[in-house]
This record gives C-alpha cells, sequence and structure tokens, in this order.
C-alpha cells in the first residue's frame, strides 16, 4: 500500500513512529506499507520507492524544515505533485482543524476521492462541515473514509457505532468526548480547587491548550457530537443547531453540592430523538451513579447509544495524546486493508 501523509505536527510524527515500531505487525497483516510522501506547509519529501522512515525521522528531530531533507525534500513537494504523479493508494489528511470551512483539509480530502485515493483523517473540520458530501464523493468513486479519529481519538465512538449498531436506529447519543474539561472537573474534585486553578494545571501538564476556549467552552464537544450525530443519524446539521455550554463558571462549591448529592458533573453532548425533531446540546449536567457517565474521570472519553433493537450500548476509556490520535488513523488504515467498508 502506498501512502501520503499531508500534515506534519504532533499526529503526523506520532504516526510515523508507530509505522516504524510496528513494521513487524504490519507485515503479518499482509501490510508492505510505503509511504511516498510527507507533505507540510512549506514543501516535502518524496521518494517513488518510499521514503526511508528511521532516515527521514532522525532527520526531522533536528531539522525543523522537511523539505530540506536531502533524500527527496524540496520545496516543490505538495499536494498538486501528488495529484499529478497518482503515485499513492491512501492519502492520510492530518492538517489543522478548521470549523469555518474546512480548508486546507477540505479541498485535500475532496480532491483525493475524485481521484480514486482512499482517505484516512484527523481533521474534524471538513467531516463536521461536509461528511455527507464527501461520503457521496467516496461512494462514487469506489474508494473508503476513515474518520475513526475526529470524535475521540483512541476511543472508537464512531467505528462502534458504524459497526456495532449496524441495522439499528440510533434513538440518542450521548458522550464526554472531552478530556481536557473532564480532567479539569476531576481536579476541582479530587483537590478542593477552583477552575482556574485546575485549568492551570491542566496547561502545566500539557492537557489544555495555552488558548483553551476550543475545549472548555464547548466546542470541541459539540464539533465531535455533530459529526456522530450525522454520520450515525443521519442527519445534516451544524452547530448553529446545538444549544452549546462551556466549563467556565463551575465553581467548586458547586461541585461539593453535587458530591453530596452522591452526583458528579460533567460536560454532556447529547442528542436525542423526538417527536418534534433532534435535540442537541452540550452542557453541565449532574449524573447519578446510575448512569455509565459517573465512573469516566480524569482524561478518560465515553460515548453511549441508545437504539431501538440493540439496546444500549456505552464505550469507555481510550488514552489521550498524539500517540493513540495516531495508532486510530492505523487503525482504520489497517481496517481498509483489510477490505472493511466505511462507505458503501
Amino acid at each position: 500500500m502506498r501512502i501520503a501523509i499531508i500534515g506534519f505536527g504532533g499526529v503526523g510524527k506520532a504516526l510515523i513512529k508507530l509505522l516504524i515500531d510496528k513494521k513487524a505487525e504490519l507485515l503479518n497483516e499482509g501490510m508492505d506499507l510505503k509511504v511516498n510522501y510527507v507533505i507540510g506547509s512549506k514543501g516535502g519529501v518524496y521518494d517513488s520507492d518510499g521514503i526511508d522512515l528511521i532516515k527521514f525521522m532522525d532527520y526531522s528531530l533536528k531539522n525543523k524544515n522537511i523539505f530540506e531533507y536531502p533524500c527527496g525534500g524540496s520545496k516543490d513537494v505538495d499536494f498538486q505533485m501528488l495529484l499529478d504523479y497518482k503515485d499513492v493508494d491512501t492519502v492520510i489528511e492530518m492538517t489543522h482543524t478548521n470549523i469555518t470551512d474546512g480548508e486546507p483539509g477540505m479541498s485535500h480530502i475532496l480532491k483525493s476521492l475524485q481521484n480514486g485515493f482512499n482517505v484516512i483523517t484527523a481533521n474534524k473540520g471538513p467531516i463536521l462541515l461536509q461528511y455527507n458530501k464527501l461520503k457521496k464523493v467516496a461512494k462514487q468513486n469506489n474508494v473508503q473514509l476513515g474518520i475513526g479519529c475526529t470524535t475521540g481519538g483512541a476511543l472508537p465512538s464512531i467505528n462502534s457505532g458504524i459497526i456495532e449498531l449496524a441495522g439499528s436506529k440510533i434513538n440518542s447519543i450521548e458522550g464526554i468526548l472531552n478530556g481536557t474539561t473532564n480532567f479539569i472537573i476531576n481536579e476541582m474534585e479530587n483537590n478542593k480547587t477552583e477552575y482556574a486553578e485546575a485549568l492551570k494545571k491542566a496547561q502545566d501538564i500539557g492537557i489544555a491548550e495555552k488558548n483553551p476556549e476550543l475545549d472548555v467552552d464547548g466546542w470541541d464537544t459539540a464539533t465531535k457530537l455533530l459529526i456522530l450525530t450525522n454520520v450515525l443519524m443521519d442527519e445534516n446539521k451544524t452547530l448553529n443547531d446545538v444549544n452549546i455550554e462551556g466549563i467556565t463558571k463551575i465553581k467548586y462549591s458547586d461541585i461539593q453540592e453535587a458530591l453530596n448529592e452522591g452526583k458528579k458533573y460533567k460536560l454532556v453532548g447529547r442528542a436525542i430523538r423526538k417527536e418534534n425533531g433532534l435535540d442537541i446540546s452540550v452542557k453541565l449536567e449532574k449524573i447519578g451513579p446510575e448512569n455509565p457517565l459517573y465512573v469516566v474521570d480524569g482524561k478518560n472519553k465515553a460515548v453511549k447509544y441508545n437504539s431501538d433493537t440493540l439496546g444500549d450500548l456505552t464505550i469507555i476509556g481510550g488514552a489521550s495524546g498524539v500517540t493513540p490520535a495516531a495508532a486510530s488513523v492505523l487503525r482504520d488504515l489497517i481496517n481498509i486493508n483489510r477490505g472493511f467498508k466505511y462507505i458503501i
């Protein structure tokens, strides 16, 4: 299988390391992988016979500009070159998430599908904004679109919905989909601290970004929830359809009150079918031990499905970080190689 990797940030680097470390296991899967392209924002690396990943990674650890790599690096190695040469089977798209228009990932994914390449992406923007269009194009070109990394990284939330709930109608989706906010709330519970102090600790240990707004204001949860909703409930909703509330106003006194009631606060994303349509929300909720989400603490995430014929299905866990995110991309790659079809 010939691969192009677009986006060489933390997840891109972690993916290449996984391809190196798991080469033997992948060969046992019958996967003789060749990474022909690694494309960054200013250029990239190309080798028609496959980039020597060990040498390339050694170089990238010491040098910022991959286009200066002496074995195939160039500012001329870009996405257009990939389209012109057409010498890959699968494009892995991992550029930055843009929930306004999805670019540049939108164009990368759309054009790759149109040119007959399978696509696997960690990029939430294009899937949030145009999943139904991308699915249609993938189907027209008889290729696959793997999006398992877009709704919780290591947590197999969307793939479990596609696979394990096949044939049933999903009535509701309920989840703790953002590990950062869950960690902050749990830190406040365990150490009796206020929000600002818990946030600072999350930032100090690298769980929260310097600008944590997407997480703490509920946008990341809303984005993941919408992708799950549109893909699994066959909807075409937007962020305007979601009632979004973050965690920035929570106080330790609120948490203590909930604990006294035998409950915990969680930032819950929820999509529920009702007689008058679909109700979609992200908000802080007090939940009790009867709800399986009650035990989801720290950086962990979870999703709970209710369906008409298969009942409730809850998935909890999944590590956080760039390596688990890269592993979820690799998971989709392996499943596509095995012949599994996300798009039918």
